[in-house]
């Protein structure tokens, strides 16, 4: 194999990074070209390694990498944004971790996606530039679905198929949307859902972020979107998301 084409560029989201020997880590990227991978970074925790800022959590960068027999080598980097904002916020960094936990969670190294690195990148971009945090991350939330398969159903009942009436509902994580109240025999387990939050949701699910972005969302609202949401993407995923707890605790 030529040497040139065992060496290729990518734009990534850095998602995470443990410590590997004496001087390396082991990076999971997210790429633009090839979706999820994991390469090392070589001789990066050294104190004269140029590499090391370069690839910390929340930041955005070009890399040159290099295939290796079991990992990506990291041959080159640089930070294409940093999101400095995030990092000087710990609110902010504990909803930039949480949007990162998701993306790693719900994800495998099966190829590239640039609909969700793109949806990454922009929400990331929204929380550093001061935009509503609990807009923006709800915003993801609802897209991250739609993009990986998982769009709920929100305009019928998934029991009945009727039209959801202007009134309070339950949810179903097992059926994949709304219960109207006269079919919650169909999942006695649903959760309540209230009128004003559904329509938030509704609103989030059908819209672009142009016509999103000038809207806030209600302090109530955004606590009753937070819990649904969480109880559905652990109910998907089988799994407790940690980054919740940080966020409770810094709030």
């Amino acid at each position: 194999m030529s040497t040139e084409s065992r060496s290729y560029r990518a734009q990534a989201m850095v998602i995470r990074h443990r410590e590997f020997g004496e001087a390396d880590r082991i990076l999971t990227l997210y790429t633009l070209e090839k979706g999820k991978l994991q390469a090392i970074a070589k001789g990066v925790r050294k104190l004269k390694s140029r590499k090391a800022g370069h690839l910390e959590p929340f930041t955005q960068v070009s890399l040159q990498l290099a295939k290796g027999r079991n990992l990506e080598v990291v041959t080159q980097v640089e930070t294409i944004r940093n999101f400095a904002n995030i990092r000087e916020n710990l609110k902010l960094t504990a909803q930039a971790a949480y949007v990162l936990e998701l993306l790693d969670r719900f994800t495998y190294e099966e190829g590239e996606n640039r609909l969700l690195y793109n949806l990454v990148v922009e929400t990331l971009a929204r929380l550093d530039s001061g935009i509503s945090p609990a807009l923006a991350v709800h915003y993801y939330e609802v897209h991250l679905m739609d993009i990986l398969g998982f769009r709920p159903q929100l305009q019928e009942c998934v029991v009945c198929g009727a039209a959801i009436q202007p009134e309070n509902q339950y949810f179903s994580a097992k059926l994949g949307g709304v219960v109207c109240p006269r079919s919650l025999s169909g999942d006695p387990s649903a959760w309540a859902v209230s009128t004003n939050a559904l329509r938030y949701l509704r609103f989030l699910q059908r819209s672009p972020w142009s016509q999103v972005k000038n809207r806030s969302v209600p302090e109530e609202v955004d606590q009753e979107l937070s819990q649904l949401v969480e109880k559905h993407l652990t109910y998907l995923l089988e799994y407790n998301l940690k980054t919740p707890g940080f966020l409770d605790a810094v709030s």
